[in-house]
């Protein structure tokens, strides 16, 4: 087994919070007896090692702990109990930029944030042409970092954190900064760093990156460390967590009883992660009540494995007879383009004229060929009355789908091709 590169060692974190601000003056102050706050535990007794030349992810829901394990790591924050061994020079990508001078200029800046780092003047100086050709922000890197554009700043403080060559390197959520083409610069430097050996800790809501590039998972939740293992195992955790239909001895031994979680008899979907901006109109002769997404193992979920069947279900109430209905969906990127998509009319699936009061629940079950990332789901029901094509009713982006993958492929589609050498 290779050397410890950072061991946590049952670490928490809590903070007081106060009802009222005068009740922490008065406490600051000795002036009240009486305990006027409550704790508020960030981390709760968690324990983890990463050993050196290891990926490590980090994933958990919003205020999970992901960030604040990341903070105490590299001595932003102190732990409330418990303690954490670092062994190897840390460079952390966490709030980018925290420590910049607005009035400063960006070449002060970086020799600002490399002292601050640690490094000399000579050894700042000896990659300075390395951060000014990856940050690329032209001859902006002599004025003021405030004259900045918010993509420069970042471009500029990921590139100073990035071409530093530490033995560890913190990443958290910084490698989706700038546009799309120095998003790629920023992930072939981060596999640069794989390919070298160095010791990564990597905290992404991105479940695809998670699973390309981490060799363990550490699965947080309320601030306990939940599980620990493989990626894949781990983030099929994180999705029941989710949608809370995580049981105790599944957290207890996560691998186990992964392909055996029964279909839900109705839809459920508060359980999903909904956009609270869904685009919805139609004139509700019919109306979609209740909709799903669920895994090859009938979970419901937003994250679905490529390669793996899953199906999209709708239910769909009719206030109204309707003599041909048409029920669809619809896969978008975040750009809003249509990457794919059917309807029962494409299908060649009959649907019998409905009256007023009928329900109709409608199953799409394909297998998920699209390429790992972030996309949009649309549901629709349309069709035609008194020869007119009506549309009833639309959700345009109701909520997210991820697809998740270790295997990578060029553009939208994986074709699964097969490769033979003779």
């Amino acid at each position: 087994m290779s050397e410890i590169a950072i061991a946590v060692d049952h670490v928490s974190k809590m903070y007081k919070l106060y009802d009222k601000p005068m009740d922490r003056l008065k406490e600051s102050l000795g002036l009240s007896r009486q305990k006027k706050y409550k704790e508020h535990f960030a981390l709760d007794d968690v324990s983890f090692q990463v050993h050196q030349g290891e990926t490590v992810g980090i994933i958990g829901t919003n205020g999970s702990g992901k960030s604040t394990i990341l903070k105490i790591i590299t001595g932003v924050l102190n732990p409330t109990a418990g303690e954490v061994r670092v062994n190897g020079r840390i460079s952390a990508l966490l709030e980018l930029g925290a420590g910049f001078n607005g009035e400063y200029s960006g070449i002060e800046n970086v020799y600002l944030n490399g002292t601050m780092i640690g490094f000399s003047r000579e050894e700042i100086d000896a990659k300075m042409d390395d951060i000014l050709s990856f940050a690329d922000i032209g001859e902006f890197v002599h004025q003021p970092v405030k004259t900045y554009s918010s993509g420069m700043f970042v471009r500029l403080a990921f590139a100073v954190a990035i071409n530093i060559e530490p033995e560890i390197l913190i990443v958290d959520e910084a490698l989706s900064v700038g546009d799309v083409f120095f998003q790629a610069k920023c992930y072939r430097k981060f596999e640069e760093f794989k390919e070298m050996g160095k010791t990564i800790l990597f905290v992404s809501h991105d479940l695809s990156s998670i699973g390309k590039y981490c060799d363990r998972v550490v699965l947080l939740n309320q601030g306990h460390k939940l599980a620990e293992g493989g990626a894949k195992d781990m983030v099929n955790l994180y999705r029941k967590v989710l949608v809370n239909q995580l049981d105790d001895d599944e957290a207890e031994n996560p691998g186990e009883n992964m392909e055996s979680a029964p279909e839900e008899d109705s839809l459920q979907k508060e359980k999903l992660n909904l956009n609270p901006e869904v685009l919805e109109y139609g004139s509700k002769l019919a109306e979609i009540v209740d909709f799903g997404i669920y895994d090859h193992t009938g979970l419901i979920t937003n994250a679905i494995d490529k390669g793996q069947q899953f199906s999209v279900k709708m239910k769909v109430k009719f206030n109204d007879d309707i003599s041909e209905p048409i029920f669809a969906f619809t896969i978008k990127d975040l750009k809003g383009t249509e990457i794919t998509g059917t309807n029962t009319m494409y299908e060649n699936s009959p649907v019998t004229p409905k009256k007023a009061g009928d329900i109709q629940e409608i199953t799409f079950t394909q297998m998920m060929s699209l390429e790992a990332g972030e996309y949009m789901l649309c549901l629709g029901c349309t069709g035609y009355r008194n020869g007119d094509f009506t549309v009833f009713h639309r959700l345009y982006d109701v909520c997210n789908l991820t697809v998740i993958t270790d295997k990578k492929a060029v553009g939208y589609f994986d074709m699964f091709s097969k490769v033979t050498l003779k």
